[in-house]
């Protein structure tokens, strides 16, 4: 497949070297420039572009910048794409925003809103940049780690779940885009390592007006 990435960041690299990994061709790209990015390239094979060279070439694009940064993007890039989210809201990182804050919307709600049309799946924001390229190569039959998603687009969330599937992860399908805040930040399943049974526990037991202390996902 073709994946186009947008952002060049921690998750963005691990995600780039996953895929390039698994046979997939892919354009990683930042606000930079393309030869910020050259020993990137030459370090897992990819290719490296413009924003708008990865929006153009990706079959599914991954967009994977700071939150805030989001809506500066030309909301026509997407338009058609399977959109892979990997977004989440840092208000020291984000500065305040009173609608997130107020819980009036979600963040995946307004990154749809600003994407209208392109076929957005929130995936890969509950996991550590570091846990994904360890957690991708750990074979057993005792343990798997199973990563939460939420989507409208039933077919867009079939070919993501596949491609987790395909990094060595398990998929639960959190639902809809309106309940991705169940695995946002400082949410119980927020890049914390969970099976199945675990996950799901994790997604039942988060609370809309409730966070977990700041920093406590991280080991």
């Amino acid at each position: 497949m073709k994946i186009g990435i947008i952002g060049a960041g921690h998750i963005g690299q691990a995600l780039a070297k996953l895929a390039v990994a698994h046979g997939h061709s892919v354009i990683v790209s930042n606000s930079r420039g393309p030869e910020t990015l050259t020993v990137l390239a030459d370090e897992i094979g990819c290719s490296v572009g413009t924003p708008v060279d990865a929006a153009t070439f990706g079959e599914l694009v991954i967009l994977s910048v700071p939150f805030k940064k989001v809506f500066e993007i030309k909301p026509t890039l997407l338009k058609g794409k399977i959109v892979i989210d990997t977004n989440n809201y840092y208000p020291d990182r984000d500065g305040k925003i009173a609608d997130l804050d107020e819980l009036r919307t979600t963040t995946s709600a307004m990154v749809s809103e600003h994407f209208s049309e392109a076929r957005l799946v929130k995936a890969f924001n509950a996991i550590l940049a570091a846990d994904l390229e360890m957690e991708a190569v750990i074979k057993s039959d005792r343990y798997m780690r199973y990563l939460p998603i939420a989507g409208d687009d039933e077919q867009a969330k079939k070919i993501v779940a596949r491609l987790h599937q395909q990094f060595g992860f398990g998929v639960v399908d959190a639902g809809s885009l309106e309940g991705s805040w169940r695995f946002e930040r400082a949410k119980p399943a927020y890049c914390i390592p969970l099976d199945e049974v675990g996950l799901k526990d994790a997604l039942k037991k988060a609370q809309r007006d409730i966070e977990l202390p700041h920093g406590s996902w991280r080991r």
